[in-house]
């Protein structure tokens, strides 16, 4: 028996959602990808009242890092220097912990991962989340070698 086709899949899509799906994908099956990504939309829709899109779309902006850390080697040292992070790699990070966090979860199938990661995500909590407040904590730790940053 096919699967219905979902009712709301844009036909020209968003770049953001055709980056997280690639991002998603493993061994170049796009297809495997795309259709987890909407079975979790559909998931998400079934368990609140606002629109999956932008569920997904708070939940990556709440997990994107403004500040990380990068090793910086002083002498015979290596330090740990806090940085701002640009906008491409925010969205590469915020991408990429949602994605990690929703593959640490087990025991139930990856769109059914992914829904609950992203409905964490989108209220400030999940493991996401808290890989950014440790990134965040790590800055914190670190501001008295801001000054060792490239300028």
């Amino acid at each position: 028996m096919a699967k219905p086709i979902k009712q709301y899949i844009p036909t020209g899509s968003d770049p953001l959602i055709e980056k997280f799906i690639n991002s998603m994908m493993h061994d170049g099956k796009k297809s495997v990808a795309r259709s987890l990504f909407w079975d979790a939309m559909e998931i998400i829709k079934t368990r609140t009242k606002d629109s999956p899109l932008d569920i997904f779309s708070k939940a990556l902006l709440n997990v994107t890092p403004v500040i990380e850390v990068r090793p910086k080697r002083v002498g015979g040292s290596v330090y740990q220097v806090p940085v701002e992070v640009g906008p491409k790699r925010q969205q590469t990070l915020s991408i990429r912990w949602v994605l990690e966090a929703a593959r640490a979860r087990k025991g139930m199938p990856m769109a059914q991962r992914l829904a609950l990661e992203l409905l964490d995500a989108s209220t400030d909590q999940g493991a996401a989340i808290k890989k950014k407040q440790d990134v965040v904590r790590m800055a914190q730790a670190n501001k008295a070698f801001a000054h060792l940053a490239a300028r």
